[in-house]
């Protein structure tokens, strides 16, 4: 009788055990240098992109030059090595192309 009530008292505590998610929202009004630094190669390439197609939209562009894109990443990225605390967004509006 013991075992029965522990063992029920452990499988509820693991169906109310959720597991952990990979963060799935950036928001890059409020995401530093610093941060954009500190991220894996795959998350900077995925801002890298997002910043090349925000920029793109915003000229009215149809095509995404990756050139323009490898280019302006580097410059933001240079930028942002000495301006750690700036935003993101605030470092692509001051260097983007």
């Amino acid at each position: 009788m013991k075992r029965t009530i522990i063992s029920s008292f452990c499988v509820l505590i693991l169906m109310n055990i959720t597991p952990a998610h990979a963060q799935v929202v950036i928001d890059l009004s409020v995401l530093t240098c610093k941060q954009l630094l500190d991220s894996d190669a795959g998350r900077q390439a995925l801002i890298s992109s997002w910043m090349g197609g925000y920029f793109s939209a915003t000229k009215n562009l149809s095509e995404l030059d990756i050139r323009y894109v490898k280019r302006n990443a580097k410059v933001v990225g240079s930028y942002c090595k000495t301006h750690r605390s700036d935003t993101v967004m605030n470092a692509m509006q001051k260097n983007w192309h």
